[in-house]
């Protein structure tokens, strides 16, 4: 069985799928626009990271090696994604009374918890926006010392105006930039922007603002697009192969992060971008005020009004890899049903397939079932070689599901399958399932997860018996070996938690 990885991708930036090839082969530079850990991950950070988590996987099993860059947003994304008003996180660190760094580590600890139950594998790199205060100034006075910012009042806004007279703002979106200035018309004069489209790099803090640092044009704190520039740059350079996100991020942030990088750094950041496409549910778009918000802890504990059940995670995954990731998704519980009962189609044939008896090596097998076979197996590569398709690279699995399961029923394997066919569908079929897809049977990873539970459970009880016996030596030993593990333990009054912090 010959298999061709001719990988295409669709780039939302030439607007059609086009043979992927990277600027220094075999590393690839990937970057995707991160959570605000305001609140807790939902429907939608799934999807997207789901999807990226595919992209990233497929990658690496052909064989390149990725520095895959997420960030983290915790600072300057303001209330309806404006230039004026207060920060997020700012204002969840008031309305609870918390320091703003608290908030930040209690949704990022919960936002990765989602994440892993999702068997979405971490980043290689993980930035924060607090984190890089200094690569967002340095590269904001790059911007103006090129002449496409200005200053005013301790404010920093980018000239969009002034940009595209010589670049095209609006290339990655479709926007054009009179039609843009006509709908923004009405905000003329109703703050310190010499235009309503200038967006904001810099912005003074009031004295109600919590979160603020010195800058040389005053004590304020990053616009929200300037962040994803500043560490893109820093850890994949200022070209790089992807970047990605929803659809949602390319019109103003991904716009805006073009003309930045262009101003600042003198090139496009990226030569590919990718957007998942919007999760709609039972046909509405998801929204609070609809009432149909629902989190990744309500979907897996069934408490959202609208759920019927709770959803295994891998339920979910395997229900978001059943569409392509540049189509809309329309998220219902008859949907998750049918998810639910094709994954478990899917895991009983991979239970089967362990336990069936292998060809003899002289076994001639049907010509026709090997075909089949062969086939599909080959016709799942060029699925995810068209751009990641999931959705049919699934329907081949699929039919190969069928074919195990005559394989079981047969009275003589010897008369259905040759060994080297054999040997391929059991090694395919498994690497796709758990490699490639990322999925689990439901019961692994439930049993996975208790079985981490309870080994933590052991080690801290462990750690406070020997600082009960002053045996301090060996209490930090256990503590500074987990920490290697990036597994930290908090010490309370109630006793001592842990949590699993990526890179």
């Amino acid at each position: 069985m010959t298999i061709h990885p001719d990988l295409h991708i669709y780039d939302t930036l030439q607007k059609q799928t086009v043979p992927f090839e990277p600027l220094n082969p075999p590393h690839v530079g990937l970057y995707v626009c991160g959570p605000t850990v305001y609140g807790d991950a939902h429907l939608g950070h799934a999807r997207t990271y789901v999807s990226f988590d595919i992209i990233n996987r497929y990658l690496q099993h052909l064989g390149y090696k990725v520095r895959y860059v997420r960030n983290i947003t915790d600072v300057g994304h303001l209330e309806n994604d404006a230039d004026e008003g207060e920060d997020k996180i700012g204002k969840k660190a008031r309305l609870e009374q918390l320091e703003p760094m608290e908030v930040v580590q209690n949704y990022t600890n919960r936002f990765r918890k989602k994440m892993d139950e999702l068997n979405i594998l971490p980043p290689s790199i993980e930035p924060t926006a607090t984190g890089h205060i200094i690569e967002q100034i340095e590269l904001i006075q790059r911007i103006i010392d090129a002449g496409f910012a200005y200053e005013n009042d301790g404010s920093v806004y980018f000239d969009v105006l002034k940009y595209n007279e010589n670049h095209n703002y609006g290339k990655l979106s479709g926007r054009i930039i009179e039609e843009l200035t006509n709908q923004t018309r009405s905000l003329d004069g109703q703050d310190s922007k010499r235009n309503p489209l200038d967006f904001a790099l810099w912005k003074k803090a009031s004295p109600a603002h919590i979160m603020r640092w010195n800058s040389p044009w005053s004590l304020g704190f990053p616009g929200w697009h300037v962040e994803c520039s500043a560490m893109s740059s820093k850890y994949l350079g200022d070209y790089f192969d992807i970047h990605g996100g929803g659809m949602d991020l390319m019109f103003p942030h991904h716009e805006c992060e073009i003309a930045q990088s262009k101003a600042g750094n003198g090139k496009d950041p990226a030569k590919y971008w990718l957007h998942v496409n919007m999760l709609t549910i039972n046909g509405q778009k998801m929204g609070k005020s609809l009432g149909n918000f629902i989190t990744l802890e309500e979907l897996f504990t069934g408490t959202h009004k609208i759920l019927e059940k709770a959803y295994h995670p891998m339920v979910v995954r395997f229900f978001i890899l059943q569409a392509h990731y540049r189509s809309t998704l329309d998220f219902s519980n008859e949907a998750l049903i049918a998810a639910e009962k094709g994954l478990k189609r899917m895991t009983d044939a991979l239970e089967t397939l362990g336990k069936l008896k292998t060809p003899s090596a002289a076994a001639q097998g049907n010509p026709e079932n090997i075909n089949l076979i062969n086939n599909a197996l080959q016709a799942a590569y060029k699925a995810m070689s068209n751009d990641f398709n999931t959705a049919m690279a699934i329907a081949q699995l699929q039919t190969l599901t069928t074919e195990i399961n005559k394989l079981a029923t047969s009275t003589s394997i010897d008369d259905m399958i040759d060994l080297s066919t054999f040997q391929a569908l059991k090694e395919q079929y498994q690497l796709w399932f758990t490699n490639i897809l990322g999925l689990q049977s439901t019961e692994q990873q439930s049993a996975n997860n208790e079985l981490t539970e309870h080994l933590m459970q052991m080690l801290i009880t462990m750690r406070k018996e020997a600082k009960q016996n002053k045996d301090f030596a060996l209490a930090d030993k256990l503590r500074d070996e987990l920490n290697k593990l990036n597994i930290v333990l908090k010490d309370t009054k109630d006793g001592t938690t842990w949590t699993y912090e990526a890179n």
